[in-house]
């Protein structure tokens, strides 16, 4: 490049170099060889090759293991408020596109996948909770707010409220303070912590001050669906409910019997309001107890109650580190599941970890399933909604594995 540039210049070595030109945004701090020019944390810096090729332009931060995150590759880009607008209505523009029907309850940014590092933005209804892990994205945030009101509100959506759920230990390594709450912008009225939503023709109080995450496991959307598929007239275990999505999903396609495991009392008293939305308070029997110690009880009984069971269970891995502890623990419960189980019954299971790889998760069931003495076969293979896309080039954004099997 000829064109003088603003930014603090980072040179980085061949491994950064490979990364960033197959399409991933991240820079750690033992990749970068050299520096040209001053900066302060959350600035925009410029990212070279050691020949001298311009890569990108992004966040810097000494605070954070991964140095910089590139939100830019094009060279002609001002990062003024145009520059965010335009990338908002991309994003904003593939839900509406991808959503269709159910862009009312969606999630409308997913941080790297949309070119906004550390930023998810779930939509409720005309309620937005957002969390943000990154320092450069805290820095525009109040820029960003506003105008998704202003694009939201020429979709004919009225934003009430913007909270953040900002408590994540992430933000510990970024040099940024934990805390939640409502965002104040003129013109929100705020709420009182709680939105309805629908999901595949179900209603869904969500808890966005206090319940996990931001409230509502919107990637599993589809896939609730796609299990509810084959609930008719069968006896189904919903195993790590929450707030009970799964189990209404069967529960109103018909299920001849549905039972909904979950060790929090919390959970349940959502799954049960949940229930009553929907007139289905008398067709899920909620039961608190550890899923691990009611599959092996219930098997103890010698009685086989269900023809299906779902496993959707939290993420037992958050790190490299535990992944070879979360294995065992995902293979003890989906080889208890294959056991209970029938021959002709179905399982559906997944995992919402980005670090228990697809091969890894295959290979984990493939061994369950020896040690059960069963086979599987494979009935659909599926991944997060769209509105959590993957994003080619940055494994990051592939998190959720979810399958469905005839145990025979």
């Amino acid at each position: 490049m000829t064109t003088e540039r603003p930014y603090p210049k980072f040179t980085v070595n061949e491994k950064a170099e490979r990364l960033l030109r197959s399409g991933h945004p991240w820079v750690y701090g033992e990749e970068l060889l050299d520096l040209e020019g001053s900066y302060e944390n959350g600035d925009i810096a410029d990212v070279y090759s050691s020949k001298g090729r311009w890569l990108g332009a992004g966040y810097v931060n000494d605070n954070s293991k991964i140095r910089i995150r590139v939100i830019s590759r094009n060279a002609n880009d001002r990062f003024d408020a145009a520059f965010y607008e335009r990338r908002l209505r991309y994003a904003l523009g593939y839900r509406r596109s991808v959503m269709g029907a159910d862009f009312g309850a969606c999630r409308l940014i997913f941080g790297e996948a949309d070119q906004f590092p550390g930023l998810t933005v779930d939509m409720y209804g005309d309620v937005l909770v957002a969390e943000v892990l990154s320092l450069g994205t805290e820095r525009v945030k109040g820029l960003l707010y506003p105008l998704l009101v202003k694009i939201l509100s020429e979709y004919g959506v009225s934003v009430s409220a913007i909270y953040e759920r900002n408590e994540s230990p992430l933000r510990d390594k970024e040099g940024l303070e934990r805390r939640k709450g409502y965002f104040p912008l003129e013109g929100l009225r705020g709420g009182d912590g709680h939105a309805l939503i629908r999901e595949n023709g179900l209603l869904f109080d969500v808890d966005y001050i206090d319940g996990q995450k931001t409230g509502f496991f919107l990637d599993q959307k589809y896939n609730r669906a796609a299990a509810a598929r084959l609930a008719a007239g069968r006896s189904v275990l919903d195993c790590f409910t929450h707030t009970g999505s799964f189990a209404l999903n069967a529960a109103a396609a018909g299920a001849a019997r549905v039972t909904a495991v979950d060790s929090s009392e919390t959970a349940l008293e959502a799954a049960r309001r949940n229930a009553s939305l929907n007139g289905l308070a008398d067709s899920v029997e909620f039961v608190r107890d550890d899923v691990f110690d009611y599959l092996s009880e219930t098997a103890k009984s010698g009685a086989r109650r269900f023809d299906y069971i779902i496993l959707d269970p939290p993420a037992f891995t958050k790190s490299g580190a535990t992944v070879k502890g979360a294995y065992r623990g995902y293979k003890e419960i989906n080889m208890k599941a294959m056991r209970l189980l029938p021959r002709g019954g179905f399982l559906a299971t997944c995992s919402c970890s980005h670090f228990m790889t697809d091969d890894l998760f295959r290979r984990m069931l493939a061994e369950a399933a020896a040690d059960a003495a069963v086979s599987l076969r494979q009935v659909e293979e599926r991944k997060q909604s769209p509105d959590h896309p993957i994003l080619w080039g940055v494994p990051e954004t592939e998190y959720l594995k979810f399958y469905i099997f005839q145990v025979v």
